[in-house]
């Protein structure tokens, strides 16, 4: 056998495996994406496209074992590829956007190109538009008749005609649709290039099939670019491929040293053998490890961790349900659900939220109470908190678990905690859209309340005036509604208007003190128990609004009950690094129906002559202080308001 010979032989066989492999790799991925992608009609499109990239392959193989009629058939067949194609990219770009009339025509029609298609492969048949020939490195290989043209003309016509819709579609898109656009664009791009080489014989171009060579990578590469943000599932296919062919490339260099430097010692048995047939039987090791990686893998965790029942099927349940929480006790509720189900046993779960940063010492501290307070008779616990690190689990009680069912726990926590994240940063934005929302009212309620308080203070002032000659009864009646009038608009800019914050460094007691004078307490018992020397970062002109409005609500009540007492006093945390105020009555008790939602809102009051604005003046000014107020019983007290207001503490 001469050289030519075996270089003729060894490139005819090259084809023919990147052929088959095309083929194979066609079949598989059509099959995939239909039963993944059900009822996506961009994808069933797609699906049809690798069935006839197979199909064309399938007939450039079935030329090397002399069933010719049946190859150059099934290789005229080309148009129907790029007529899937379009479709595909018609479907692929026409959603998500307002498409043009152009568009939407071209797809109501997309039967009438199939029906073409199939018209110009039945014409290319019954014309004989192709044949087959042979060269000095090719066996066999096909080419276009000299009637043949017009089925390469139409087949280059749709494929360009898919790119134009792809070129519009990268225009119109934004985000991920956008990208995985430009994606498929560039990789169509390239698969045209390579499958479009088989007509170079038929020009007399010696460039065939070298770009043939690499088709198989075309398909894998146009499905992955389509597939990764529709089925995230592909994204780990495609990472267990690149590792793969990482591992060949490695493999295929490791035997192509072997082969060189193995007769310098001694093996030379080794050093005779083909390179290619060194390479062969590395890939088909590579490919067999590959193959039972993934089963022996399986049966060793099942040695090892008897009882885990860990899959790829459960982890992608557990993540959807837990991506159903909305808020923290939902997130617990359905951890504690999914652990105690696949355990057999009852689980606490504790997501810790009120204070998420914490420092080592604190955290050990934590987990020493925790461990305290976990009996040798209670159920196991996750904890899971947020840590300068990020969000993270620790278990307590597990020392009687199996190692399936700790791994099943581990597993699970880190899912947790991940959804943690996820579920911090939505409550996060919905938090800030709220927010923009509540700033956005009380711009429009703001400039309304400027106006209605011009327009109302004219005629009160008129009233006033008139009022001035009126009976002493009367006048000092009208004097009253009139004052209450003022407060009420009052109130209304205060509430509506801007809050703007300038804090400073305030002794409490002084303050509180200077409240208290200007205020008319005959009959009631005030305490006050407040450190002299306690200071807090505030804004000051605020910091009297709340304690003016608190106390002018327990005083209005306060005025004609019994034995009326009230009593104020101030706590300093340090671990928290906060100040809490609060103010207590023996007042009678709120009613049931202003619940914790309703009491802080305009215009709630059960006060007669109240305006309704001071507890909501109160909230706005905690809120700006990053501050929180609520009402509590459980103080001994029927009426406590507590104010907690974060500091910065040295």
């Amino acid at each position: 056998m001469t050289v030519n010979e075996v270089d003729t032989l060894s490139l005819s066989f090259i084809f023919e495996i990147a052929m088959l492999m095309t083929s194979v790799i066609g079949c598989l991925v059509a099959g995939w994406i239909v039963w993944r992608a059900k009822h996506q009609r961009d994808l069933q499109a797609l699906s049809g496209f690798a069935i006839m990239m197979a199909v064309w392959c399938l007939g450039h193989s079935a030329l090397f074992h002399g069933f010719s009629t049946l190859g150059v058939s099934l290789i005229l067949a080309n148009p129907l590829m790029p007529t899937f194609f379009l479709h595909f990219s018609t479907a692929f770009v026409k959603t998500g956007i307002s498409s043009p009339a152009w568009l939407t025509l071209l797809y109501k029609h997309l039967s009438w190109v199939y029906i073409v298609s199939t018209a110009v492969v039945l014409l290319s048949w019954f014309v004989d538009a192709g044949g087959i020939a042979s060269s000095t490195t090719m066996d066999v290989f096909f080419v276009f008749t000299d009637k043949g043209w017009f089925n390469l003309i139409y087949t280059v016509f749709i494929g360009v005609l898919a790119h134009v819709v792809l070129l519009f579609g990268w225009r119109q898109h934004k985000g991920n649709k956008k990208r995985s656009i430009l994606v498929i664009f560039g990789v169509a791009a390239w698969g045209l290039t390579l499958a479009t080489s088989f007509v170079f014989p038929s020009f007399g171009v010696d460039w065939f099939p070298y770009p043939m060579l690499l088709l198989p990578s075309y398909l894998l590469l146009l499905v992955y670019a389509v597939l990764r943000y529709k089925i995230l599932s592909v994204n780990a296919f495609a990472n267990r491929a690149l590792l793969w062919l990482a591992m060949m490339i490695v493999v295929l260099c490791v035997m192509a040293l072997a082969s060189v430097i193995s007769g310098r010692f001694g093996l030379q048995a080794l050093a005779n053998v083909p390179s290619w047939q060194l390479w062969l039987y590395s890939m088909l090791v590579l490919l067999v490890g590959t193959f039972t990686y993934s089963p022996l893998n399986r049966l060793i965790a099942r040695l090892v961790y008897p009882g885990a029942g860990l899959s790829e099927s459960a982890l992608e349940s557990w993540s959807n349900l837990l991506k159903q929480s909305t808020s923290w006790n939902e997130l617990v509720i359905i951890g504690e659900s999914i652990l105690g189900q696949q355990l057999g046993q009852k689980v606490t779960v504790v997501i810790n939220v009120a204070n998420t940063v914490k420092t080592p010492a604190k955290e050990n501290i934590e987990r020493k109470e925790n461990l305290h307070v976990l009996g040798n008779n209670a159920p196991p616990k996750m904890l899971v908190s947020k840590s300068s690190s990020g969000w993270g689990f620790v278990l307590y009680g597990w020392g009687e678990a199996s190692p399936g069912q700790r791994l099943t726990a581990e597993v699970f926590g880190s899912l947790l905690s991940t959804q943690c994240g996820l579920l911090e940063q939505s409550l996060v934005l919905a938090e800030t859209e709220r927010k923009r929302l509540s700033e956005s009212h009380l711009v429009e309620l703001g400039g309304l309340s400027a106006a209605m308080a011009h327009e109302l203070r004219n005629p009160l002032n008129i009233i006033s005036m008139a009022s001035y000659n009126a009976a002493p009864e009367t006048k000092r009646h009208i004097q009253t509604q009139l004052a209450r009038a003022d407060r009420l608009i009052q109130d209304m800019l205060i509430y509506s208007g801007k809050l703007s914050i300038q804090k400073t460094n305030i002794v409490v007691a002084t303050l509180i003190h200077s409240v208290v004078q200007q205020m008319d307490m005959k009959g009631i018992e005030l305490i006050i128990k407040v450190d002299p020397l306690l200071k807090m970062e505030v804004d000051a002109h605020r910091f009297q609004q709340v304690i003016v409005n608190l106390l002018d609500n327990a005083v209005a009540f306060l005025r004609n009950e019994n034995d009326s007492r009230l009593l104020i006093e101030a706590l300093l945390d340090e671990r928290d690094q906060s100040v809490t105020l609060r103010v207590h009555n023996n007042g009678p008790a709120l009613s049931e129906e202003l619940t914790e939602q309703t009491l802080f809102r305009p215009f709630v009051t059960k006060r007669s002559g109240g305006s309704g604005l001071g507890l909501a003046i109160v909230k706005r000014i905690m809120d700006a202080h990053q501050g929180h107020i609520q009402h509590r019983v459980d103080f001994g007290w029927s009426v406590t308001f507590e104010l907690i207001f974060p500091q910065k503490l040295t």
